[in-house]
């Protein structure tokens, strides 16, 4: 694959992080409306806002991630977009940076994990699984075994997961194993767009067909 940044390889982050734009939410109440609009903030910094202004925000949007996580201890939800903002803020960050806010959000992915496996739609299972695949062989990362651990586990949490097919399938492909990657992929395109999540749905679906074709993702 090519990569234009002169850092790592993290732009990758801002497609992995497509798939958790709006997912279905488990909690109800104060909460489900702070989780609503930290996806909604997250969505507009991500799509709308430009890239050079991006670093700034994930930065700012961090300790918002946070706060929830400390006014909402033993919920799952609040650690699993800790995590996403803090890998789609590693994108933007330096080397060194990038890999520490990597770490970070692996832990609180796993945080998460314990807590509840489900929530969010097994998020944290894929993201963890697109992780250890996607980053660079730094540190504990570049680990395809554990990356298809977590997303074996997010698969046979939900099989009809669209995330969970897409990245699976990538992973195969990845791994040489184009065969293997087909079904995958395939049932990824077939899959009708979530309400809850259509614009996110809509990019997947676009990646999907690119890779069916033959072609490249921009990761």
């Amino acid at each position: 694959m090519r990569y234009n940044s002169p850092y790592l390889p993290w732009s990758w982050l801002a497609y992995l992080l497509v798939l958790l734009s709006l997912p279905a939410l488990a909690a109800s109440g104060p909460l489900q409306n702070d989780l609503t609009h930290l996806s909604d903030q997250w969505t507009y910094g991500s799509y709308q806002l430009p890239p050079d202004q991006r670093d700034d925000f994930f930065a700012s949007l961090q300790p918002k991630a946070h706060q929830l996580v400390m006014a909402y201890p033993g919920h799952a939800e609040p650690l699993i977009w800790e995590g996403i903002i803090t890998a789609t803020h590693a994108k933007y960050q330096n080397p060194f940076s990038a890999l520490s806010s990597a770490r970070q959000a692996r832990d609180l992915l796993l945080q998460a994990i314990s807590l509840d496996p489900k929530a969010m739609d097994g998020s944290a299972l894929i993201t963890l699984g697109a992780l250890y695949f996607r980053v660079p062989k730094l540190g504990s990362f570049g680990d395809t075994d554990k990356a298809k651990q977590y997303l074996n586990q997010a698969l046979t949490l939900d099989p009809d997961n669209i995330d969970a097919n897409y990245f699976y399938g990538k992973f195969l492909l990845e791994q040489g194993d184009h065969q293997a990657a087909l079904p995958y992929l395939k049932k990824a395109a077939a899959l009708p767009p979530r309400p809850q999540s259509l614009t996110a749905d809509r990019f997947r679906h676009d990646e999907v067909v690119q890779l069916l074709n033959g072609g490249e993702t921009p990761e």
